[in-house]
């Protein structure tokens, strides 16, 4: 296969995207007309494999400069991890076919097989990784790091600061990591206090990981076949097939081992397995997961514009307290539980139905520009003084995976953001979580935990079960 994919090994931790978006000045030296942003593999990995940037509008991600950040309220999913268990079985069984036809017969596009070892340790299904330059701790530490050094100026360093993750083991170890990687390993111990809210379905509203009891039975139905079918899969197991004798992959093996291709870097520096699928075969691959989240979790479900407005909601409450009320809100969650906040906000709602049964390349909804491994929705809410642009006051700027990215309606302010009063006539204008969802009486009607949490840094260093190789 040819090797369009190679150059992923040079980006190390950094992503291809970031040079282009962090500058604020164009060149004045001849500028290319060659654009590769298609070429990078982190595009089309299913958001299975390492975190990497948003392709950016071409907004500048610094400050505007006659506005200063006062407040901060950011939702990141985990980091990169290892398969779920129920992947781990169709990939091995996917495997289990390769390697029992193709024994002593290394040639061909599998070549590399003679060499290659599964990197999944025993136990280590759904946990984060530790280990390559993607793993998921790392990049949750270094991206404290990244935010100490962009928002430090909201925490005084004294102060204890709370920070809030929902009840998973590898959302909480992201949470501590990024703690860790934000304070520092000696002061996370003493000035961070983890609160962890349960992901139980009577949290009701006050809640990070909300649960809507009404169905959509035609999303539902599309949700739950995956995996999707499309004939680049056929083509890619036809072309295995006919290179070695015996081998009888069908297509779901293809995306099995596609999906297992997209894990590997979660943990190694680079997979062989890239080259064995083309460009077609993974734009494909990418479509799928479109779909998924599409249906099951985003704007093609119509109750996910209400689960994502709870959030929306509450935070549109600090914003118009302010910092009075805090000035840094961090919190950890899962992708399904973000991507109903993007639907809510409107930022990537395509203007037709994905299809199922083809590629839509012009759909403005592609899940690794949404939640990759470690992604992040970080609101800002900016204090500016009077410009050309709009007089002084406060205003909004969303910021999804270190890109900018305005509201539809609304980015008259400074660097497209959106003055607060007009959020707030924007926010009100969606639907409610509790009537529309059905939450009973008897469980929490609004979101609470950001007013009322523990200042304990009892559970800053909670460990669950681990896997077998971890320290």
């Amino acid at each position: 296969m040819a090797r369009l994919w190679a150059g992923i090994v040079s980006l190390g931790c950094i992503p291809a995207a970031t040079a282009l978006a962090s500058s604020s000045v164009f060149s004045s030296s001849l500028i290319s007309q060659n654009v590769f942003n298609g070429d990078n593999f982190l595009k089309y990995d299913g958001v299975r494999g390492p975190y990497v940037d948003r392709v950016s509008y071409g907004v500048s991600r610094d400050t505007p400069a006659q506005c200063s950040v006062d407040q901060v309220i950011m939702i990141k999913r985990h980091g990169e991890r290892y398969p779920a268990s129920g992947e781990g079985t169709s990939i091995e069984q996917a495997l289990k076919k390769v390697n029992n036809t193709i024994a002593g017969n290394y040639n061909g596009d599998l070549a590399f097989l003679q060499n290659w070892t599964y990197f999944v340790p025993s136990d280590c299904y759904e946990a984060e990784t530790w280990a390559g330059p993607y793993a998921g701790l790392t990049d949750a530490y270094n991206h404290g790091q990244e935010y100490r050094e962009r928002y430090g100026h909201l925490w005084d360093g004294e102060s204890l600061l709370p920070l809030f993750t929902s009840d998973f083991q590898r959302v909480i170890e992201t949470a501590q990591k990024f703690g860790e990687g934000f304070f520092g390993n000696d002061s996370y111990s003493t000035k961070a206090a983890l609160n962890i809210i349960s992901e139980s379905s009577s949290q009701g509203a006050d809640s990070l990981t909300p649960t809507c009891r009404k169905q959509d039975d035609n999303a539902q139905n599309i949700c739950n076949s995956m995996p999707y079918y499309l004939p680049q899969f056929d083509a890619a197991a036809d072309r295995l097939n006919a290179q070695y004798q015996g081998l009888n992959l069908n297509w779901t093996d293809v995306v099995s081992l596609m999906l297992m291709t997209a894990y590997e870097l979660n943990t190694r520096s680079s997979s062989d397995w890239i080259d064995v699928f083309t460009t077609d075969e993974w734009v494909s691959f990418s479509h799928i997961w479109n779909i998924n989240f599409y249906y099951c979790s985003g704007p093609g479900n119509s109750y996910m514009r209400a689960v994502g407005a709870l959030y929306i909601n509450a935070t549109l409450t600090l914003l118009n307290e302010g910092p009075s009320s805090g000035s840094l809100f961090f919190n950890f969650a899962h992708d399904s539980n973000i991507t109903p906040i993007i639907t809510a906000l409107g930022i990537a709602t395509p203007s037709t139905p994905l299809p199922t049964d083809r590629v839509s390349f012009h759909s403005p909804w592609k899940t690794e520009d949404i939640v990759p491994m470690g992604g992040r929705l970080t609101i800002e809410r900016l204090n500016c003084t009077s410009s050309a642009l709009a007089p002084a006051g406060t205003f909004v700027r969303l910021v999804l995976n270190e890109a900018v990215v305005p509201l539809q309606e609304c980015q008259n302010g400074p660097g497209y953001s959106c003055p607060l009063n007009n959020y707030t006539e924007f926010v009100r204008g969606l639907p409610s979580f509790v009537p529309e969802c059905e939450v009973p009486a008897e469980e929490p009607q609004y979101l609470d935990f950001w007013w009322n949490y523990t200042t304990s840094t009892e559970e800053n260093y909670r460990r669950g079960s681990r896997c077998n190789g971890l320290a």
